[in-house]
């Protein structure tokens, strides 16, 4: 058997997507010249459509793959609103409106946004997703690549919220990732984050009272404010058991900046109320989504242990 022999070509034209780089042209035995005289036509530089018609939604996004991972450069993926489109978002606009495709790349590439493709860098490459066969940065990333291009409030906070309701991610994913891309000076943005937390925290609410109702826990007080009588207001908590001194509460804080005090002060709460014998239990809206029958035996076990530990100190319980 020959290995330098040229691999066919002739059933690349009916297989879709018909895309392919010069240098998978040459492995076909077709050089540049030859390229220019068939009715083909370079669509991206380096990369040739292998049809004479406009390039569909699928062989768009293959061609500014191949674009971005020529000469070997590593990973890249889809981003942006191509990404957003590709993960089913119905607040992004479908695949044929979008002008230009996002293509994310590790950043130590040189390599230049051309024709309808727009070249994001990354200082520490996500983990792609596969969506329809190709690699697509996760759904937090993507959505923070699409709003450092978005100048309108209310498409950033459709797009936010529809990655959380969906169960796409949690806010704090997406505050980090907003946050890296510096993107929380904007006026618009912070005001679609402050929604976005105040509804992921509403969510995160529901499900610990389904948690509760679901496991056949002891009802607890909700949303409970804690004082010492006669004493300091210690802080409220999500859910509490004055039978047990259980406390539980939702960490739906995010990383931005500016926020150690708030986190000093969670922590102070924290050792307060387990210096006076309360059990404080932290969950993630993350956990309450994907792992309510643990979060529920970790609660249980600390409603359990109550017998055998010192009684606590006396607090007052008012709603929050």
């Amino acid at each position: 058997m020959n290995h330098n022999a040229p691999l066919p070509l002739a059933h690349l034209t009916g297989n879709r997507p018909r895309v392919l780089t010069l240098a998978q042209l040459r492995e076909h035995g077709v050089s540049a010249s030859e390229a220019a005289e068939r009715p083909w036509r370079q669509i991206l530089p380096g990369v040739f459509l292998l049809h004479s018609g406009p390039a569909t939604s699928e062989e768009r996004l293959h061609a500014a793959l191949l674009y971005a991972g020529r000469r070997g450069g590593g990973e890249s993926m889809i981003t942006g609103l191509a990404a957003l489109a590709l993960y089913r978002f119905a607040s992004a606009p479908p695949l044929l409106a979008l002008s230009h495709i996002d293509v994310l790349v590790p950043g130590t590439r040189r390599l230049r946004s051309t024709g309808d493709v727009r070249i994001v860098r990354a200082r520490t490459a996500p983990r792609p997703q596969e969506v329809t066969g190709l690699p697509v940065a996760p759904v937090a990333r993507a959505v923070a690549d699409a709003v450092a291009l978005l100048s309108d409030a209310g498409a950033v906070r459709r797009l936010l919220s529809e990655a959380v309701r969906s169960g796409h991610c949690e806010p704090a994913a997406i505050v980090r990732e907003l946050t890296v891309a510096r993107l929380l000076s904007r006026p618009h943005v912070v005001d679609a984050v402050e929604s976005l937390l105040a509804e992921g925290r509403a969510m995160a609410e529901d499900r610990l009272y389904h948690l509760v109702r679901g496991y056949e826990l002891p009802d607890p007080v909700w949303n409970a404010d804690l004082r010492i009588p006669g004493g300091p207001h210690l802080g409220g908590v999500d859910a509490y058991w004055p039978e047990h001194s259980v406390a539980v509460e939702i960490d739906t804080r995010a990383p931005r900046q500016g926020e150690d005090e708030e986190w000093s002060e969670c922590v102070r709460k924290r050792e307060t109320l387990e210096r006076l014998g309360v059990t404080v239990v932290h969950v993630t809206p993350r956990k309450l989504r994907d792992w309510p029958e643990q979060q529920a035996a970790v609660i249980r076990t600390a409603l359990t242990a109550a017998d055998d530990r010192e009684p606590a100190a006396y607090l007052v319980v008012l709603p929050r």
